[in-house]
């Protein structure tokens, strides 16, 4: 049985359960009070540390403060602040747990970015979303739309302190070319938990570049969806975990019409006592969606003792007329045999663990075509590196 919003909650309030027995029965609601309160031991939420939540979850974390939203975007874009009744939002998707639900019933206004139709940005744009601040709370709501033939390079620069929950939507235009790179940069404090709703039209290309470096726990849940055939979407991950960081990024790609692509690849390193990542990657391809080309790979590399790499990749295939489809997940030490080669040539034990780090994420890093950005992560990463003494 394909499940739906509203049979899902008419056999909730009936005492019902539905088992999640695939993807595509994955219960789906604007409305909070659809989901029970999760307790931890629910499949989509055994690996987060519940507690550290600070009431997203349960209902009991209203909004005390909020997020602001500064944008530094190309000139040929358009940035407005709109009301919640603004018949555009939500088109991309409807939230898949209780705190994206809570999310979309709490914001007030959201920002809509445009991209023209036919219209290709000159620069990159910045969207920097700041944090509510120490001990506040806020939830929030960002559309990102591109109309079609357009392009555009679009970075969200998630910084400073606080509790956050948000819904983001990417709406991607019959052969619009866009890519965005969402970056998880918060202070030490931030707890973040965000569902990302990818929808492609037909013969539309997206590129999505998630990096999560910073914040107490950051929950990151992309999801992409195709409305017609063609759509090329990848999806790129690059995660480093500190000492007590908890960071978790799940997600799902929906094939449900023929001839789409899906490329998944996130990499992760860790260290540091009670470092904590996981990676959930799911791809469903629907008994409809013939000549489906998807991979997805998932790759972690474990620094010191005391931190612990989950990953989970799934694919669940409903017709054999697919053009291919696969998965691949790897968690492990430093390669001896890469440090020995190195060390042979003259290269000191330590900085032969530094180029062996940077050259497990640089297939990530070429990938993200924002100097920049791109720049600022390597810093990044060389910064983590020297606190540990790698």
């Amino acid at each position: 049985m394909s499940v739906t919003e509203n049979n899902v909650s008419e056999a909730m309030r009936e005492g019902v359960v539905i088992p999640a027995t695939s993807r595509a029965e994955r219960f789906i609601s604007h409305d909070v009070e659809a989901f029970e309160v999760p307790g931890g031991r629910e499949e989509n939420w055994r690996f987060t540390p519940m507690k550290r939540l600070r009431g997203l979850h349960d209902g009991s974390a209203p909004a005390s403060g909020s997020a602001t939203v500064d944008a530094d975007a190309a000139p040929e874009l358009k940035i407005e602040t709109v009301g919640r009744d603004d018949e555009r939002l939500g088109v991309a998707g409807v939230p898949s747990d209780r705190i994206a639900a809570q999310a979309y019933s709490s914001f007030t206004e959201a920002t809509v970015i445009t991209v023209p139709k036919e219209t290709k940005a000159s620069k990159p744009s910045t969207v920097k979303i700041t944090g509510p601040g120490e001990g506040e709370v806020a939830y929030g709501h960002l559309q990102v739309r591109a109309e079609q033939f357009s392009e555009a390079v679009i970075v969200l620069d998630h910084v400073g302190s606080g509790t956050y929950a948000d819904n983001v939507e990417f709406v991607i235009g019959d052969s619009a070319n866009v890519t965005v790179v969402s970056v998880q940069d918060w202070a030490d404090d931030a707890v973040h938990v965000s569902e990302q709703h990818l929808k492609l039209g037909r013969d539309a290309t997206l590129k999505h570049i998630v990096i999560t470096l910073g914040g107490d726990l950051v929950r990151v849940s992309p999801t992409a969806t195709f409305a017609d055939k063609g759509g090329d979407v990848e999806m790129l991950g690059l995660y480093f975990a500190d000492a007590g960081q908890h960071q978790e990024h799940r997600l799902f790609v929906d094939h449900a019409v023929p001839n789409c692509k899906s490329r998944v690849m996130y990499k992760g390193a860790l260290q540091g006592e009670n470092a904590h990542t996981v990676w959930v990657g799911d791809v469903l391809i629907r008994a409809a969606a013939e000549a489906t080309d998807t991979y997805e790979l998932n790759r972690n590399l474990v620094l010191t003792p005391g931190a612990r790499a989950d990953s989970i990749p799934n694919l669940e295939i409903e017709t054999g007329e697919i053009e291919g489809a696969g998965h691949a997940s790897a968690t492990g030490r430093f390669d001896d045999e890469q440090l020995f080669y190195l060390q042979s040539r003259g290269i000191g034990e330590d900085a032969a663990r530094r180029l062996v780090v940077r050259g497990f994420f640089h297939e990530i890093l070429v990938k993200i075509g924002v100097p920049e950005v791109r720049e600022r992560l390597e810093a990044a990463i060389e910064a983590e590196l020297e606190a540990v003494g790698v």
